[in-house]
């Protein structure tokens, strides 16, 4: 039996369904992970809802700013200071109810586990820094996942599409050596959330934010519906001259953005439910090897060391949780050096702290090495609670998969 609510869905989606190729219920079941929810977010989101996106988690770390109603549609003066990412949920969902969406509010490259690339069919960046960039780069190549990139400025932007498919170029393979060295001039202190570091306002418009994501979504659509998308491909807009021109890029066999996965394996737990010790001692038995270590997928902070009056305190969160202030020494007022974690296997001294006690965020992966040899491990157990009502499948290649028995 058709419900009211099928029917209603049937006349609402009618107008796309004349396109030939067209298939509903692919947007339906699609599941879309949108990273920035500022212009170009707001716009993402918005397409998403009238094109009967069905499944959104939407991830960003800031608050919003009066300067952002000129930009951003689903925003309003009454939203100061609320969630960019909450609210933009629920904007878009009251352009369309039956959308399912989910914030995450947080550093993106500190706090967002890679799970969420698992999770989803499509990645779609609204972003406006580099270090963002390369974290959403590295997550999406490592789940085999494309991903759909946005950068706006005045009244110029691109758009572009990368793809591990077919081995081709991924986001770092663009980058110039100014780039890098703008990036590591971004990363240069360590004490990361870098109040004092960040660049001035980018000027844009709504209208640039606009087009640019509508190109964007445009991929997506073709994503989702199995056809072509530019990938490794760019389409540059200058809005002074109303022209518009494509840009291939070319894939570096050295560059490190290509890393991916050889096994996954489904833990069935979360970060707060295993320790070191015990996840080394099955890495150590998968890998058939005492030698294997496990590397996080991200750098975290196991103390704060002080070069002066040298004392030490333990720390064990990630980077984005550490602030400048938490640098200062309570003993002596000068700035400590933080020391950061990486590997586990050379300190048995953690083997008793749970992942989450050593400041690894939920739903995240880390894989175990051996030579040449990996297998990667997938803290599902957390994807209920960093999905809310998002259905918590994950969209996996053919790759070898293994889950607890």
């Amino acid at each position: 039996m058709i419900t009211a609510a099928a029917l209603e869905d049937q006349g609402r989606f009618s107008r796309f369904e004349l396109i030939s190729w067209w298939d509903q219920e692919r947007m339906r079941q699609a599941k879309i992970l949108v990273i920035g929810a500022g212009a170009l977010g707001n716009e993402i989101l918005k397409n998403c809802a009238l094109l009967g996106i069905g499944n959104v988690l939407v991830a960003d770390m800031d608050d919003i700013e009066i300067s952002n109603l000129t930009r951003s549609v689903l925003f309003r003066a009454t939203d100061s200071g609320a969630s960019k990412a909450e609210t933009a949920c629920r904007g878009a969902k009251d352009i369309y109810p039956d959308m399912n969406l989910h914030p995450f509010t947080g550093n993106i490259v500190h706090d967002l586990g890679l799970g969420v690339y698992l999770w989803a069919d499509v990645i779609i960046g609204g972003l406006d820094n580099r270090e963002a960039r390369v974290a959403m780069n590295s997550g999406a190549f490592f789940a085999r996942k494309p991903w759909i990139d946005g950068a706006i400025e005045v009244l110029d932007g691109v758009a572009r599409v990368f793809s591990p498919a077919n081995d081709g170029p991924c986001y770092e393979c663009t980058m110039s050596e100014t780039d890098w060295k703008l990036l590591e001039s971004r990363r240069s202190c360590a004490l990361l959330t870098r109040e004092q570091m960040l660049a001035g306002k980018v000027p844009t418009t709504p209208t640039t934010a606009s087009i640019v994501a509508g190109i964007e979504m445009q991929e997506a659509i073709k994503i989702i519906h199995g056809l072509e998308p530019m990938a490794g491909r760019a389409l540059v807009y200058s809005g002074l001259s109303s022209d518009s021109y494509p840009v291939v890029y070319q894939r570096k066999e050295d560059c490190y953005g290509h890393e991916t996965y050889q096994r996954l394996v489904l833990l069935g737990c979360g970060v707060a439910d295993i320790t070191a010790g015990e996840l080394l001692a099955r890495a150590r038995a998968d890998l058939r090897s005492e030698a294997a270590v496990i590397g996080l997928s991200r750098d975290v902070i196991s103390s704060l060391s002080c070069p002066v009056c040298f004392s030490e305190e333990k720390v064990f969160r990630s980077l984005g949780k550490v602030t400048e202030a938490d640098a200062v020494c309570p003993g002596c007022g000068k700035t400590r050096v933080p020391v950061t974690l990486s590997t586990l296997g050379y300190d048995d001294s953690l083997d008793a702290l749970s992942f989450a006690e050593l400041g690894v965020p939920p739903f995240d992966i880390v894989t175990a090495r051996s030579g040449e040899q990996t297998v990667s491990y997938v803290f599902d157990g957390d994807a209920p609670a960093v999905l809310g009502s998002l259905p918590a499948t994950l969209s996996l290649s053919d790759s070898p998969l293994d889950g607890e028995e």
